[in-house]
C-alpha cells in the first residue's frame, strides 16, 4: 500500500475532506495537513509517494514547503494545486522541482490520471535507483566506471588482490586509470585506515627521489637543513604507490630491492636501519619486460614487483564503455560548475564514441569538462565539444563491440548503442528500427547508466498542464 501514499495538504477543511474521500474509495491511503509545517513533520514517517499540495496556505505556503521538502531529499512527487494560477508561480512550482501545477477546482477524473502518471513516474525512479545499487557492486570500483570484459577481468583480480600483502603491478597506457586502480586496492584492504601514500617516480631527480622515498638525515646534501621521514615511513601500516616506477634510476632500484625483500631500509646520510609494515603497489606505462632486456630495469626488482600484474585495457578497446563514463562525467562536472546539462545533442554521444581517445580515460574527462565549462543551456552539444572531435566521424554509426561468443545481453547492448548512433540518438526511431518498444529502448539506457534522457529524447511530452503558461 505504500506505493499508493498520498499527503494531501490544504488549509480548507471542506476541500481536504472530499478529497480524502474520493481519492480513499480510489484505493489511495490519504494523509492530511492543513499547512506547510504540519506536512514538513510528517513526511519522514509518512513517506508518501505523491504530494498533493495547495500553493497558498498561512504559515508556510506550498512553495516554502516543496523547497524544504526538496532540501530534506524526499523522493516523492510533487503535484501543486491551486485556484490563483499564474505564469510566474506555475514556473517556480516546476524549477523547485514540482512534476505538475493544477488548477482547481480539479476535475476528478483529470487528477486521477496525473496520479497514475506521478506514481508511474515515481515506480521507474525506484526501479533505476534500485538497478543502479545493483550493478554499482559489479561495473564500479573506487570511481571507476564500465562493464567491458577487460575492465570487469580487471575488477575480479582486484578484489582476490585487495585483502592479500601481495605486491602489485599495474601495467597500461597513461590515462587509463592506474592509480584509480592503486586506490581501489588499498580501499578494499584491511589497511583502508592507514596511508595511503602516492609517488610520481617520473617527476623527481635521483637525489630527489632518494630522499623522498627513504628520508634524510641533516646535512645529508646541500639544503638538508634537518631530518625528514621518507614516504615509506609514512607509508608503514598503509600502502605506497609507486607511480612510473619504470623511470626510476637503477641506484635507487637496488635501494627499493632491499625494501621489498627485507621491509627494512636507511634514511639517506643515516645509519640507523628502518624498518616498515608497507604494502607495495607500482605502476608504469612502459614495458618492463623490454626494460629489463635492454638492462635499463633490474630483473630482481622486475620479478619483486610482478607477483599480481593487472593489466588496464585502453579507452579504445572499450568503447561500449564511453556513454557510462560520459554520463559519469557530465554529473560531476555539471555539478563543480553549477551547470544545468542534463542531455546531449544529436551527434554528440557518436562523435564521443568514434573518436580512438590517444590519451584514454583522462582525454575523455577533459573533454567533457571542457564541453561542460563552455556549454551555455541544458543540452551538451557538438558545438561545446573540442575541435578535433568535430568532424565527418560524430555521424559515423558506433562500431560492433561484440566479440564472438559474447552474451545475449551484450549482444543487445551493441545493437541499441549503434542503432541509437545512427539515429542520432532518436529513441522513437531506433525502437522501430529493432522491432521493440520506446519504453524498453529506454529502460535499457537507464540499466547502461547513461547520462539522464541522453540523447534529448524529443519525442518525450511533459504531462498536460492544467494551468496556462
Amino acid at each position: 500500500m505504500a506505493s499508493k501514499r498520498i499527503l494531501l495538504i490544504d488549509d480548507e477543511v471542506n476541500a481536504r475532506s472530499a478529497l480524502k474521500t474520493l481519492l480513499g474509495d480510489e484505493g489511495y491511503e490519504i494523509r492530511e495537513a492543513k499547512d506547510g509545517e504540519e506536512a514538513l513533520a510528517q513526511l519522514p514517517d509518512f513517506a508518501p509517494a505523491v504530494v498533493l499540495c495547495d500553493v497558498r496556505m498561512p504559515r508556510m505556503d506550498g512553495l516554502a514547503f516543496l523547497k524544504k521538502a526538496k532540501e530534506q531529499g524526499s523522493d516523492a512527487v510533487f503535484l501543486m494545486m491551486t485556484a490563483f494560477a499564474n505564469v510566474e508561480s506555475a514556473v517556480e512550482a516546476m524549477r523547485a522541482g514540482a512534476e505538475n501545477y493544477l488548477v482547481k477546482p480539479l476535475a476528478l477524473e483529470a487528477l486521477l490520471v496525473f496520479l497514475e502518471k506521478a506514481l508511474e513516474k515515481r515506480r521507474l525512479e525506484l526501479d533505476a535507483k534500485s538497478l543502479r545499487e545493483r550493478v554499482h557492486e559489479r561495473y564500479r570500483l573506487s570511481g571507476m566506471v564500465g562493464d567491458a570484459p577487460e575492465l570487469q577481468a580487471v575488477f575480479e583480480v582486484v578484489r582476490k588482490a585487495a585483502p592479500t600483502k601481495a605486491t602489485v603491478l599495474i601495467l597500461g597506457e597513461s590515462g587509463t586509470g592506474k592509480e584509480l586502480i592503486a586506490q581501489a586496492l588499498h580501499e578494499e584492504s584491511p589497511r583502508r585506515d592507514k596511508p595511503f601514500i602516492r609517488v610520481n617516480c617520473a617527476a623527481l631527480t635521483e637525489t630527489l627521489l632518494e630522499s623522498e622515498l627513504f628520508g634524510h638525515e641533516r646535512g645529508s646534501f646541500t639544503g638538508a637543513i634537518g631530518r625528514k621521514e621518507g614516504r615509506f615511513e609514512l607509508a608503514d601500516g598503509g600502502t605506497i604507490f609507486l607511480d612510473e616506477i619504470g623511470e626510476i634510476p637503477l641506484s635507487t632500484q637496488v635501494k627499493l630491492l632491499r625494501v621489498l625483500q627485507q621491509r627494512e631500509f636507511e634514511r639517506v646520510g643515516g645509519t640507523e636501519t628502518l624498518k616498515v609494515d608497507v604494502r607495495v603497489i607500482a605502476a608504469t606505462n612502459r614495458d618492463l619486460a623490454a626494460e629489463v632486456k635492454a638492462g635499463h630495469f633490474r630483473d630482481e626488482l622486475f620479478y619483486r614487483l610482478n607477483v599480481v600484474t593487472v593489466i588496464m585495457p585502453p579507452l579504445r578497446r572499450r568503447k561500449g564503455d564511453i556513454p557510462a563514463l560520459v554520463s559519469h562525467f557530465v554529473e560531476k562536472y555539471a555539478k563543480i560548475y553549477n551547470k544545468a546539462v542534463r542531455t546531449l545533442g544529436p551527434g554528440t554521444l557518436n562523435a564521443l564514441v568514434a573518436h580512438d581517445w590517444p590519451g584514454n580515460v583522462r582525454e575523455l574527462e577533459n573533454a567533457v569538462e571542457r564541453a561542460i565549462v563552455l556549454c551555455a543551456n541544458a543540452e551538451l552539444t557538438l558545438d561545446d565539444l573540442p575541435p578535433s572531435l568535430r568532424n565527418a566521424q560524430a555521424h559515423a554509426p558506433a562500431p560492433s563491440m561484440v566479440a564472438p561468443g559474447a552474451s545475449l545481453r551484450d549482444m543487445e547492448r551493441d545493437a541499441i548503442l549503434r542503432t541509437l548512433a545512427m539515429v542520432n540518438g532518436s529513441t522513437t526511431r531506433a525502437a522501430e528500427l529493432l522491432g521493440i518498444s520506446v519504453r524498453k529502448v529506454q529502460y535499457r539506457l537507464k540499466e547502461y547508466r547513461l547520462v539522464e534522457r541522453l540523447t534529448g529524447n524529443h519525442e518525450e511530452r511533459p504531462l498536460d498542464q492544467t494551468a496556462s503558461a
